[in-house]
């Protein structure tokens, strides 16, 4: 690897030095602004800083086969960082590794270094840097933000902040542009809910149902395998009722194919699972036992806003052994942190259908879409 550090008076400058030097697949470790020249302390300019790097060979002749531990020391005694062959004796050993050592050092700082070191941003890029730090946006995705809007930054000589806010948005959804979002496709029959326990399915289904039914005027049932969680037949039996649909209560597949077949006659049919420790991948296993994933299904994992993003990563591992077409968040009424939405999209490259903010059927139901997403992180006409 190359690295090499370049100053230039405005970054749209270095990037051309850097693009004609180390090509197009260079990488910005780093940059900052800087003072140069001048007189006794006196007309000082300014200029920005940057530290790249780039692969010095093809990937092929990136890392020489090693085949054994014998010849480890003068297989890595043959080549310098800038990949230029050295006379193999051990004197040079030392050298190299310490150079081997330094660069790992650097790579594995890189990451802190990145974030920690904010001094150089102009006001309106630093006050953008602890807006998605505070909504705990994966550090990689603002270090990669700040970059772009950096070069914006210098490239137009804009201050004004409200550009900034409209170059962020535009940032964050064209991350998530590619991602297919909607909600109910109505290409398939059965809608189907899952997720832990307390992240509010039933009241989301719920919710689902009476739009079906009071926008699009279509015919629904229910079915609920929801038979472990004390009062969850009771729950939907309520909004069956309010609704004015029919609901069918299953302990089995059988009895599923069997409700699923009493209900052949309606547009949809909307399925509520039981909420169990997302821990035990004995559930996803029961789930299978008790519901037909396979058979004209489109689910929707359900999480909570008000969880971990960890906790969230750990529950849709656990689920991803089913097929699942999109996600719903909950109770963003009830959090002001909304990064882990944006990360887990993001990272899986799975959209949501919906973000639920109240309790409140059929109403606190909103369309998940980028620019929804994006607005409600950063606060900009969010209906959230």
């Amino acid at each position: 690897m190359k690295v090499k550090k370049y100053v230039a008076e405005s970054m749209p400058e270095a990037m051309k030095k850097i693009r004609s030097e180390l090509g197009n697949d260079a990488v910005i470790l780093n940059s900052r602004v800087i003072q140069t020249g001048g007189f006794l302390g006196f007309f000082k300019k300014q200029n920005i800083e940057v530290l790249a790097a780039a692969d010095s060979k093809p990937e092929k002749e990136q890392k020489p086969m090693i085949k054994n531990k014998q010849s480890n020391q003068k297989d890595i005694a043959k080549f310098t960082l800038e990949g230029q062959k050295l006379p193999v004796n051990e004197s040079h050993n030392d050298h190299i590794l310490k150079e081997l050592n330094d660069l790992k050092k650097l790579v594995g700082t890189m990451g802190r270094e990145q974030n920690q070191n904010t001094a150089h941003l102009p006001a309106p890029l630093l006050r953008v840097h602890n807006l998605l730090h505070e909504q705990e946006i994966d550090q990689q995705v603002i270090f990669s933000i700040e970059q772009n809007l950096l070069e914006k930054w210098y490239a137009s000589g804009e201050s004004a902040e409200p550009t900034v806010e409209k170059w962020l948005e535009s940032e964050m959804n064209e991350k998530l542009t590619n991602i297919p979002f909607g909600g109910i496709s109505f290409q398939k029959k059965y809608v189907n809910v899952i997720g832990p326990t307390g992240v509010g399915k039933t009241t989301t289904l719920a919710k689902m149902a009476a739009e079906c039914v009071m926008t699009h005027q279509k015919s629904v049932a229910f079915i609920t395998a929801d038979t472990y969680r004390i009062g969850a037949v009771e729950q939907l039996k309520t909004y069956a009722e309010i609704l004015n649909v029919p609901l069918e209560v299953c302990y089995s597949l059988e009895e599923f194919n069997i409700a699923a077949e009493k209900f052949s006659q309606y547009d949809l049919v909307f399925i509520d699972t039981a909420g169990r420790n997302f821990r035990n991948k004995k559930y996803v296993e029961d789930l299978k036992r008790t519901i037909d994933f396979e058979h004209d299904m489109e689910t929707f994992l359900v999480l909570s806003l008000t969880s971990k993003q960890r906790d969230m990563e750990e529950i849709y591992t656990q689920f991803s052994n089913i097929h699942i077409d999109r996600l719903v968040f909950t109770k963003a009424d009830e959090t002001s942190s909304y990064g882990a939405m944006f990360n887990l999209i993001y990272k899986h490259q799975k959209g949501a259908a919906y973000i639920t903010n109240g309790q409140d059927v059929p109403d606190d139901l909103i369309y998940a879409t980028p620019e929804a997403i994006t607005k409600t992180i950063i606060g900009v006409d969010s209906n959230v």
